[in-house]
C-alpha cells in the first residue's frame, strides 16, 4: 500500500479549508483517510500560527514508515523542521513558449522593415532636396502652394 501525506479539502465554496491527512495513494483526495495529523487554513495570515497546524510526532512516524508527502505538505514539513525539502531549480520556466517566440519574431521582422522603408524614405527626402533641378512631383507641390499664396493674401486686403 502507498501512503501519501496529503492535503483534503473541506470548507464551503470560495472559504477553502484543508486537512493534512495520511492516505493510501488509491483513494480519492476528499475520500477514506488513515489519519489526520493536522490542518491547513488558507485564509488566515500568513504569519498567523493557526495557519497550519501540524502534529510533529506523527508526521514523523508517518514519515519513518513510508508515506509520501506532496510537495505542498513537503513545503509544510519544512517550515516546521520535520523534513528538509530540496530546492527545485527550473530556468526554463519564465520563458515563453514556440508559437509565442515566433509571433515575437514576426514582429520584430515587420519592425524592422518598417523601419527600413523610413529610412530609405528620409534618404530619398535628402537626395531630392539636395539636387539641382526639382522633380515632377516636386513642381506640382511648389504650384500648387503658389496658386494658394494669393488667394490667401487677397482675403487679408479685403
Amino acid at each position: 500500500m502507498a501512503l501519501s501525506m496529503r492535503l483534503s479539502r473541506g470548507g464551503s465554496k470560495k472559504r477553502p479549508y484543508y486537512r493534512i491527512v495520511v492516505a493510501d495513494g488509491r483513494s480519492p483526495r476528499d475520500g477514506r483517510f488513515i489519519e489526520k495529523i493536522g490542518s491547513y487554513n488558507p485564509l488566515l495570515a500568513k504569519d498567523d500560527e493557526k495557519r497550519v497546524q501540524l502534529d510533529g510526532d506523527r508526521a514523523k512516524h508517518w514519515l519513518s514508515v513510508g508515506a509520501q508527502p506532496t510537495d505542498r505538505v513537503a513545503r509544510f514539513l519544512d517550515a516546521a523542521g520535520i523534513r528538509e525539502r530540496a530546492a527545485r531549480n527550473n530556468p526554463n520556466k519564465a520563458e515563453p513558449g514556440e508559437k509565442a517566440k515566433e509571433r515575437a519574431e514576426e514582429r520584430a521582422e515587420k519592425l524592422k522593415a518598417q523601419q527600413e522603408a523610413e529610412a530609405e524614405a528620409v534618404m530619398a527626402a535628402e537626395v531630392e532636396a539636395a539636387t539641382e533641378e526639382p522633380t515632377a512631383e516636386a513642381e506640382q507641390v511648389a504650384e500648387a502652394t503658389a496658386e494658394e499664396t494669393p488667394a490667401t493674401e487677397e482675403k487679408a486686403e479685403g
